[in-house]
């Protein structure tokens, strides 16, 4: 397939970047992460262009960040026009409209037939935080309940509720307390000769036990779950564990937090992922994509839970900024009048059956999932033990990378290629992304019989 989008003029990193990148060693920690070694100089839509004039495919959208793409023209006018007005006063110094359209508009979209409260705040971490302070208010109690594999963020109190102990949490501690680690489903590695409905029958189980061995339910104030886990892998539970566990919650009077920070604003086909479950949560929490860039986060759940926090208990100098807000607002607008949800279903059709088409030819591909346009497939060494396979998953981004594709990877054990292109992304650059996927699989693995799906 003739490379159409994707330009590269030099080798990747440029020299360009590899000016910039001895000054970012040298100015900057080693411990914040670089998934690309280049630089970038602007970016449209799927596509971004670095300092030397290499044009690349982005499968992997700022983490789930751009689902309305790089630089959409609407949300730039909508920035510069409120820029020309004001930038920031502190919503709780000079209150201004558009905080309040947001959580109007917001509150309207959640699920839920009852009075609800929207709150903002910066970072994804920031919003979890501030959903466990006002579960806590509300209900009195201390526990906090989160899913092996979830990530929640990396401050203290989301470090201590995410599960991946490297790089999240190790020598970081010591960590914050009363805050406990849930069983959640993993199809793929359920047990052989078990159904699903038996596995997911079990993990409630181990779920009750769990609040009999670890906690006591009376003492938990919430339940943190992500409707699809994005870090710890794009895994899908079962619709019935997610209803069974609000169940649970319902029953001993826990609150139910979907993290919808990765999930929501279109990613799987509907505004808020939980809605795929038929489960109504007591409060949402959102970011990346809700600000198309912009930084900024929330908060949605019941009028009575959100009301439980008393004057300057929560809060923040940047949050909800009116940059943040009007971003999102126009988010919300661009989801609608471009028919994102509908584009995430169809791009993740065609995602999940390039995928298997993939996994028919090689054998590394031990499982391909997703829902909506969160698709994922998972490298392993092979698939009668299904050993994770970091390294090659390593080897695949990187040759993605040195092609024009910016990719990702997750996982509990780094071995699962995630994709979350732009829902703007047209379907000729979807192709191209797909094609060169593949060839960095060829790459990889082509060379070695014993790794292709005719020599396992």
């Amino acid at each position: 397939m003739e490379k159409k989008y994707v330009k590269l003029q030099t080798e990747i990193p440029g020299p360009k970047s590899n000016e910039i990148l001895k000054r970012r060693n040298k100015f900057v920690p080693k411990g914040i992460s670089n998934n690309c070694q280049s630089f970038v100089k602007k970016a449209q839509g799927a596509m971004v262009e670095d300092v030397d004039g290499n044009h690349y495919i982005d499968f992997a959208g700022a983490i789930g960040t751009l689902n309305v793409g790089h630089s959409h023209p609407r949300v730039v006018r909508a920035l510069q026009e409120q820029a020309s007005q004001f930038v920031h006063t502190g919503f709780n110094v000079m209150m201004y409209e558009s905080y309040i359209n947001l959580a109007e508009r917001l509150c309207g979209l959640a699920p839920g037939d009852f009075d609800k409260q929207a709150a903002f705040f910066n970072s994804g971490a920031e919003a979890v935080e501030n959903a466990v302070k006002i579960a806590r208010r509300y209900t009195k109690r201390q526990g906090i309940v989160s899913f092996t594999r979830g990530f929640h963020g990396r401050t203290l109190m989301t470090m201590t509720m995410t599960s991946k102990v490297k790089p999240y949490k190790f020598g970081f501690g010591p960590f914050a307390p009363e805050v406990y680690k849930a069983p959640y489903p993993y199809d793929y590695r359920r047990p052989d000769g078990m159904s699903e409905q038996q596995y997911t029958m079990m993990i409630i189980e181990q779920f009750e036990q769990f609040l009999l061995a670890e906690v006591a339910p009376e003492t938990i104030a919430a339940v943190v779950m992500e409707p699809v886990q994005g870090e710890g892998g794009f895994i899908v539970p079962a619709k019935a564990f997610v209803q069974l566990v609000r169940e649970i919650c319902t029953k001993y009077g826990i609150l139910f937090i979907a993290d919808e920070i990765q999930t929501g604003f279109a990613r799987t086909g509907k505004y808020f992922a939980i809605d795929h479950f038929d489960v109504v949560p007591d409060l949402i929490t959102i970011s990346k994509s809700m600000g198309a860039g912009v930084p900024i986060s929330g908060v949605i759940g019941r009028a009575e839970i959100m009301d439980a926090a008393e004057v300057g208990e929560i809060g923040g100098t940047y949050s909800g900024s009116p940059l943040g807000c009007r971003a999102a607002l126009t988010v919300l607008d661009i989801i609608e009048s471009e028919n994102l949800n509908d584009r995430a279903d169809k791009l993740g059709s065609r995602v999940i059956e390039k995928m298997q088409l993939l996994a028919e030819r090689f054998a590394c591909i031990g499982d391909v999932r997703g829902l909506g346009a969160m698709c994922a497939m998972e490298i392993v060494k092979d698939r009668q033990s299904k050993t994770p396979d970091k390294e090659a998953v390593g080897k695949i981004v990187k040759a993605a990378g040195e092609r024009g594709l910016m990719l990702l990877s997750a996982g509990l054990f780094g071995n699962v290629i995630r994709i979350l292109m732009p829902l703007t992304i047209t379907d000729d650059q979807l192709e191209e992304g797909l094609q060169i996927l593949e060839e960095a699989i060829e790459e990889v693995y082509l060379n070695d019989p014993a790794l292709t799906v005719g020599g396992k």
